[in-house]
């Protein structure tokens, strides 16, 4: 029998010696490792502590490359030890104890002014007594923020030791997962390395000082509280902006005017279907479409919602609203479904739209708003260009997405039957991807709902104004009633075009 080779717990089946493995990937003490290890690797989980990582706790991790251990620790360490230097050496009265010697003293100005015979002197012993209990309320606050320092001393040396005994009890069984990562992969870090430790040592230099300096000063350095640079940077940075927007603005005044005059005939159109058709006529054509394309529950349900919208008196705002859904989702999905076929047919085009699609994914939702108003100004058109730049990006990935996942079995079978290009496309690609695009123009459509409240802000009509006024006169009967039919419109649109899919896969 090879000497590297030892017999199994069975007696027949032999095991691997990893003593040279163990030893080779340790390095220094590496006898210790080696029986751990072994144990780990047999199924003895029972836990021992590895007394180095207890004392040196991230520095032992530094040393072995073990970052994430590192890092977790650490900055548990740096929470418990904040607390430490509190207790011992944070002055935690001090910011009250201050505020109540400014309200002192504002305090005996007036009613030393109230003294000399001031005319207002009533109001001015008044206001003098007011400061007066504010003051001692401060002092009570600042002897009880002196008396809690023990409190802060005990917890933090608590969850100090609660820390280290974590990282003595974890060390092993981390360290074991990087060993067996390294038996995989050669470039995973091992041994005991001094180039790391002191890189450790460094980072916990800088980071241990400066945390512990803020938090335990009552009156810290200002540039260790805040970036040292000029409030100038941020106000030139702006104007410049600002001057950018504006000249753009004034250049492309006969773009920005035609594409606004296109988008307003589109929704005056929508609306007219919407708004100005007599409701029954509208509650009938979505009983009809909600019954043909999802079903007699969805159509029930969708009855309740118009009844819902009719009776409290939401009809017209709902109309309006669904509208500039209508408009927004239109223009996204014309435009959004053949970018997504270009960028499924070309991995160049993707790999440009994809960091614009994240950005335009991952910005808050009132961003948008800015460039709208610059070009476009206010009012209801600025609102679906708003929604659309909002909602476009879901449609766009999943047409890519639908189309990358037709089986390329099925495309070179249509290509072997003699299938055009656009036949391919229209025939058999297009059908295929037709679930994941229909999710990603319900996506859209749904997110459109979602801005409506925000773009209500630069002047689109509907449910999302009525929201915007309640939120600003407090009335919060009228805004729960028109954020449920904002909910109702969106689980109508969602059931209805999801409907038709729904049922085949049902089927």
């Amino acid at each position: 029998m090879p000497a590297n080779r030892t017999q199994g717990a069975t007696g027949n089946a032999p095991s691997i010696d990893l003593t040279p493995s163990i030893t080779e990937f340790v390095g220094a003490r590496a006898a210790f490792y080696v029986g751990r290890f072994k144990l780990l690797l047999a199924g003895q989980n029972r836990w021992r502590v590895n007394w180095a990582a207890l004392i040196f706790g991230p520095l032992w991790a530094a040393a072995r490359g073990i970052w994430a251990f590192f890092w977790l620790f650490a900055i548990l360490e740096l929470v418990a030890w904040v607390q430490v230097g509190r207790g011992i050496w944070g002055d935690l009265g001090a910011d009250k104890l201050a505020e109540a010697a400014r309200l002192q003293a504002k305090s005996d100005q007036l009613m030393a002014e109230a003294a000399r015979g001031d005319t207002n002197a009533e109001l001015l012993v008044e206001s003098a007594g007011n400061l007066a209990r504010a003051a001692e309320n401060a002092r009570a606050a600042s002897e009880a923020g002196e008396a809690s320092t023990t409190t802060y001393l005990l917890v933090g040396l608590l969850l100090l030791g609660l820390f280290k005994l974590m990282e003595g009890l974890w060390a092993d069984r981390v360290y074991e997962r990087q060993y067996t990562r390294w038996r995989v992969d050669k470039r995973v870090p091992s041994g005991f390395n001094l180039y790391r430790l002191a890189g450790g040592c460094a980072l916990l230099l800088l980071v241990f000082s400066l945390t512990l300096y803020r938090f335990t000063v009552s009156q810290p350095d200002q540039r260790i509280v805040s970036v040292p640079v000029p409030s100038t940077y941020h106000t030139h940075t702006a104007n410049l902006i600002e001057d950018y927007l504006d000249r753009t603005a004034r250049a492309g005044a006969g773009l920005f005017n035609s594409i606004a005059g296109g988008t307003e005939a589109v929704l005056n159109a929508i609306e007219a279907v919407f708004v100005e058709t007599s409701w029954p006529v509208i509650v009938i054509f979505f009983l009809l479409a909600a019954w043909r394309l999802a079903g007699g529950r969805v159509a029930i349900f969708t009855g309740a919602a118009l009844a819902y919208m009719g009776i409290l008196g939401l009809w017209e705002k709902s109309m309006l609203t669904l509208a500039l859904v209508s408009s927004a989702a239109v223009f996204c999905v014309l435009m959004g479904i053949p970018l997504g076929v270009w960028c499924a047919r070309s991995s160049r085009v993707y790999a440009v739209v994809r960091p614009v699609l994240d950005m335009m994914q991952t910005m808050p939702a009132f961003v948008y708003l800015i460039p709208i108003i610059a070009f476009f100004g206010t009012g209801k058109v600025p609102g679906i260009l708003a929604t659309i730049a909002f909602s476009m990006p879901p449609v766009i990935r999943l047409t890519a997405l639908g189309l990358a996942q037709v089986p390329k079995d099925v495309v070179e079978a249509a290509r072997a039957f003699g299938a055009t290009q656009w036949q391919l496309m229209t025939g058999v690609e297009l059908p295929l991807a037709a679930p994941t695009i229909m999710t990603g123009v319900n996506q859209t459509i749904l997110m459109c709902l979602s801005m409506v409240v925000i773009a209500s802000l630069i002047g689109a009509r509907g449910l999302g104004q009525e929201v915007l006024v309640a939120l600003q006169f407090v009335a919060k009967g009228q805004g729960i009633l028109a954020g449920l039919a904002i909910l109702c419109c969106a689980m109508v649109l969602d059931r209805i075009v999801q409907g038709r899919f729904r049922r085949g896969d049902g089927a």
